[in-house]
């Protein structure tokens, strides 16, 4: 065996355990939002494929690495859901103000908003 080998097991593990309890808290999350939740996780891992899910603030929150911040996440609040960006992700300015769009509310997901979240996912981790 050579040395580094248990090092790439661990990280797999934890790595697996990571997707494993996003996944859990997804499946978790009354209807519609167990399959809005899905779908927002499907197309941030196809719009971010290095993107590695985890639990951040007991919610699913995307990051380039285990120990890197998260940069984009979603959350479900009192019959709320909610796809963000953190402070830590790339967010350009909305034309013709200094506002910097970060969050949006969600009731139902759709193709065109689908699309929006994978523009949005793309652009957070230039």
């Amino acid at each position: 065996m050579k040395g580094g080998s248990g090092v790439s097991t661990m990280k797999t593990d934890k790595t697996t355990k990571d997707l494993r309890a996003v996944l859990d808290k997804i499946a978790g999350m009354p209807e519609p939002y167990a399959t809005i939740g899905a779908r927002l996780h499907e197309t941030i891992l196809s719009a971010g494929p290095k993107l590695k899910p985890r639990i951040w603030y007991g919610m699913p929150g995307y990051a380039t690495g285990r120990s890197a911040p998260v940069l984009v996440f979603f959350r479900l609040d009192d019959g709320v859901m909610s796809f963000g960006l953190s402070e830590k992700a790339t967010v350009e300015r909305e034309p013709g103000s200094t506002l910097r769009p970060s969050a949006w509310f969600l009731e139902e997901i759709d193709d065109a908003t689908e699309a929006r979240v994978a523009d949005l996912v793309r652009t957070a981790f230039r």
